[in-house]
């Protein structure tokens, strides 16, 4: 089986890859009976003459590939008929602005493997750039904060190394007294939460952040069954809120009332409630001041993202009177950083992350009759040209009807 490292041609520009030289390596020490080859690329974070330094051959052409694998969405114009292609190809929520993309991906009989869709049985996600997403999100809003209040001043992300210079720039500051609310528990949380763990700062319980002042800076993580209680007053179950949100309202005022900085790490749901709405932030109980929204859902639960930000404008303000945006240093604006792509800021440590969760979950079930079911689970459309039976509620999006 041939594999290719296909070229980001997404605009703006991703330096990420699926795998980094040395993982490559490794890919093909465990799998020597696998062929690989790599795309010329001038973009992405490594060199051509760091693939061809780890053995591998960098071509033009990738039309004799089995196995396509890249990052962003192929540009329409790129698709190679008859192949399997692994990509976010952001279509499992029936995108609008990317029918086009799969319904060229069915008329050129596509086996399409989305990265979202890599899934354990439960239909948690195996593989994902999130822990890179929250790493960057908290630091960013970390970052905006000094800019407008003058505290520190961090430089961009996208202008250091690595995680490593990172985690040094943040050793140089000094964190004001800030009451830090973070959201959800996944990889994107955890990626958050290990900037402010490297920061020292305290991490207290809900029911102490909810009732008590202090005098450092301290945080608190607050999971689905914090924020969102049950209509009905009886005892709500994340499972079950998971399954059906419907039955459950937001229980996020008394945070936004003791809160500073809300980063936002959690995983919004269709039908689940939102976490405060507009009419919320002119409440005299919302005291937030600074929002890092890493979910980034524009209109969503987190209503002062009014729209994604950009890497390189990262930030702006939000007036909670007249919901519009405003410059983010503006009096009684709430700072919003709510950049989309955040892991593209940090693409060596985000592409070599990635390459180790790619090796150990999907690359062996290439080579042991797929036993796991990764790839049954994965696979969205087949090489006859249709939608997997697991994917046929995407039909009508294709055809137009939705």
């Amino acid at each position: 089986m041939k594999f290719g490292i296909i070229k980001e041609r997404k605009n703006p520009p991703d330096k990420r890859v699926v795998f980094s030289p040395s993982k490559l390596q490794e890919f093909q020490d465990k799998f020597p009976e696998s062929e690989i080859v790599v795309e010329s690329s001038d973009i992405r974070v490594f060199s051509d003459k760091e693939y061809e330094d780890a053995g591998f051959q960098v071509v033009e052409d990738m039309t004799d590939c089995d196995v396509l694998l890249g990052v962003k969405e192929v540009p329409v114009a790129n698709l190679i008929p008859d192949k399997k292609y692994f990509f976010f190809s952001h279509t499992i929520k029936k995108q609008p602005y990317n029918r086009k993309l799969l319904r060229e991906i069915l008329a050129k009989k596509i086996e399409m493997y989305d990265h979202e869709t890599i899934t354990k049985p439960n239909g948690a996600r195996l593989i994902g750039f999130g822990r890179y997403a929250g790493l960057v999100g908290a630091y960013n809003g970390l970052r905006a904060i000094g800019l407008k209040e003058g505290y520190f001043t961090l430089p961009k992300v996208a202008t250091l190394k690595d995680l490593e210079e990172v985690k040094a720039e943040l050793d140089k500051i000094q964190v004001p007294n800030l009451k830090i609310l973070l959201s959800g528990t996944g990889k994107v949380s955890k990626g958050a939460q290990e900037i402010l763990d490297h920061l020292n700062i305290k991490q207290v319980s809900d029911a102490l952040y909810l009732t008590s002042k202090f005098t450092e800076p301290v945080y608190c993580l607050v999971d689905v069954m914090e924020y969102a209680k049950r209509k009905d007053g009886k005892v709500g179950n994340k499972f079950e809120f998971y399954k059906n949100p419907t039955g459950y309202e937001s229980n996020f005022m008394p945070y936004a009332k003791e809160t500073d900085f809300f980063i936002a790490g959690h995983f919004f749901g269709d039908g689940a409630p939102y976490l405060f709405t507009r009419e919320d932030v002119r409440s005299d109980n919302f005291n937030i001041k600074y929002v890092a929204d890493i979910s980034c859902d524009v209109d969503g639960p987190v209503a002062t993202t009014i729209r994604a930000s950009t890497i390189a404008n990262p930030i702006y303000g939000y007036d909670p009177q007249n919901e519009c945006e405003v410059a983010y240093n503006r009096a009684n604006s709430i700072l919003v950083m709510a950049v989309d792509n955040l892991p593209c800021e940090l693409p060596k440590d985000a592409s070599e992350g990635f390459g180790d969760m790619f090796l150990e979950h999907v690359i062996p079930a290439f080579y042991n009759n797929d036993k796991h079911g990764i790839l049954e689970r994965a696979k969205m459309t087949n090489s006859m040209g249709a939608l997997t039976s697991k994917y046929k509620y995407l039909q009508d999006f294709v055809d137009g009807k939705e």
